[in-house]
């Protein structure tokens, strides 16, 4: 435990969420150290006024809270338990919040791999893009033991303007985290699909996208991401390979619990496809792209 009343969090992922995240953890009073793989992002973090550590273990070191931003399972374990990680210096009381979104198996399993060494685990996924995070305007899906939401209280306070508290137990906020991520990645497939087969028909893609996000056929994918399209800019938000992942999830959970996900299977195949022609790394609106590229659709910012 810190020996200020100012509670100490270590973020561990300075990446476009994990930045935004560290920030407003700092514009809420907080202590915050940043660590992350790159260098770069540590050194901006530190540039900006926090403070900066090289290793998972040296950040958990003074934190009474450690914020893992980081992009999947294999990645948050290796912060928690690899080389130098966390879990080695992490004070018995602390607690770590993983915000990678996972199998809610795994989550279950590496929250009880910590709580077995006398530390509090937070499954607790987010939602709202790096614009919300930088604005503390999250959407956090949580779940733990009630003394892991007591201790983790003032930063998820910080981060969040919805706090979502789904179960005491870890695995909860990872299962309710991809049912969202089903519909995301469903619609936003859909909506590439949609606008791509609109220029396709000749149509002016800037004014069938006025007239959708005013009609029933919108959805918060299709107005948030189409103009990533209409803009020819596919500078990663938020990239394909997410979605390859996520949906990878899906269809793993659903053939576990023998249940039937074949529009989200159809989804994951046209991501799949997106990132096979090149395009994994960029914005996942590239699905679009793709459409295009196999139709020989002209779509804005094409060479």
């Amino acid at each position: 435990m810190s020996s200020s009343a100012t509670p100490h969090v270590a973020v561990i992922g300075l990446g476009s969420m994990g930045y935004g995240m560290a920030t407003s953890l700092r514009r809420a009073g907080l202590a915050v150290t940043g660590c992350d793989v790159s260098a770069d992002a540590v050194a901006r973090f530190v540039a900006d006024g926090g403070k900066g550590a090289k290793t998972p273990a040296e950040a958990a070191r003074d934190a009474d809270i450690v914020v893992s931003v980081v992009v999947n399972a294999a990645q948050t374990e290796a912060i928690l338990f690899g080389k130098e990680g966390a879990a080695e210096t992490l004070a018995k009381d602390a607690v770590f919040i993983s915000s990678a979104t996972m199998d809610p198996d795994i989550a279950r399993r590496l929250a009880k791999q910590l709580e077995a060494t006398g530390r509090h685990y937070l499954d607790a996924p987010i939602s709202g893009g790096a614009q919300r995070a930088a604005q503390g305007e999250l959407t956090i899906l949580a779940s733990g033991s009630a003394a892991a939401f007591a201790k983790a209280r003032p930063a998820l306070d910080a981060m969040a303007a919805k706090l979502y508290e789904l179960g005491d137990a870890a695995g909860q906020g990872a299962a309710f985290k991809m049912i969202n991520q089903l519909l995301a990645g469903v619609h936003i497939a859909a909506a590439s699909e949609a606008i791509a087969f609109a220029a396709k028909q000749g149509l002016d893609i800037r004014k069938v996208y006025e007239v959708i996000t005013a009609s029933a056929g919108n959805s918060w994918m299709f107005e948030n991401r189409m103009p990533h399209v209409l803009d020819g800019d596919y500078t990663p938000r938020s990239a394909v390979e997410i979605f390859v992942k996520d949906l990878g999830i899906i269809q793993d959970m659903a053939r576990s619990a023998r249940f039937p996900v074949p529009v989200s299977a159809a989804a994951l195949q046209m991501f799949l496809m997106t990132a096979a022609a090149g395009m994994g790394r960029d914005d996942d609106a590239s699905v679009a792209r793709m459409y295009a590229q196999v139709t020989g659709t002209k779509l804005p910012g094409a060479k």
